[in-house]
């Protein structure tokens, strides 16, 4: 294994999380669970990662890694307390037939910064992944890619910033003061038809969403991106992970997609 680069990490305290506020378990549970039937009974099929003591944070899955095409790129993270999270990812892609399975020498947690549209690669830096991962991942998967610099560490992910709502057609949401002036220009230029959210919905973590490609799952307290969804011919589907939202995700930190 090669020593992650040292890139100046930022370590900040999720504005979410409040000590004081402890997590009710069984409701935690209870509300994994909703989402979990929620996409089997959209009848797309879940495999569930199997928790490890210890590793708490493996309900946010998806930062494990990257799926484009059947290649797995895993994750390294930033932050020394999930680092263990890597191998178990890994490990169950190699269990499960995955042929190209690759560890990564640049830090990057996985979906959490890279978003996967038609055309490109979206990439998120400033917080958490390394700049250097962006080459890393255009090597292995064989995609442009596209940094994106994120400037508020309220949206200290990129998952937290834009949600991809068409992979087939380049059709995302985003909230544009998450993101750099040259980013947002990027974004505006390549996207110029994107839904962009209020800074109401975006604290809501209501870009924090799954999208099939018609029905989008993201946060019910995100209420004001429904009805423009909906204008755009999605179908958006509330769903309430109040207390996973303590640990700093939502919807899509809970979900990684496979795509094969």
């Amino acid at each position: 294994m090669c020593p992650p680069e040292h890139f100046g990490v930022t370590y900040t305290i999720n504005p979410w999380m409040d000590p004081a506020k402890p997590v009710d378990v069984a409701l935690a549970v209870a509300q994994w669970e909703d989402l979990r039937d929620r996409y089997r009974s959209l009848g797309h099929t879940v495999e569930v990662l199997v928790p490890r003591p210890g590793l708490p944070d493996m309900v946010f899955a998806a930062n494990g890694a990257t799926v484009v095409d059947g290649r797995v790129l895993g994750a390294r993270f930033a932050h020394r307390e999930r680092e263990a999270e890597a191998a178990v990812h890994l490990e169950w892609f190699r269990a499960h037939g995955f042929p190209y399975v690759r560890e990564p020498v640049h830090i990057n947690e996985g979906e959490g910064d890279f978003a996967v549209t038609a055309s490109y690669l979206l990439a998120g830096r400033g917080f958490r992944a390394s700049p250097l991962s962006h080459g890393e991942a255009q090597e292995y998967f064989g995609r442009p890619v596209l940094g994106l610099d994120l400037v508020d560490p309220r949206y200290y992910h990129l998952d937290t910033a834009l949600t991809v709502l068409d992979d087939t057609t380049d059709e995302i949401m985003y909230y544009p003061p998450a993101f750099s002036p040259g980013s947002r220009e990027v974004l505006r230029r390549l996207f110029p038809d994107a839904l962009t959210a209020t800074g109401e919905a975006a604290a809501a973590f209501g870009l924090n969403g799954v999208s099939d490609g018609l029905h989008v799952l993201l946060p019910q307290a995100a209420a004001g991106l429904f009805e423009p969804l909906r204008d755009r011919g999605f179908e958006p589907i509330g769903i309430d992970l109040s207390e996973l939202l303590k640990g700093g995700g939502s919807v899509k930190c809970c979900t990684q997609e496979l795509r094969c």
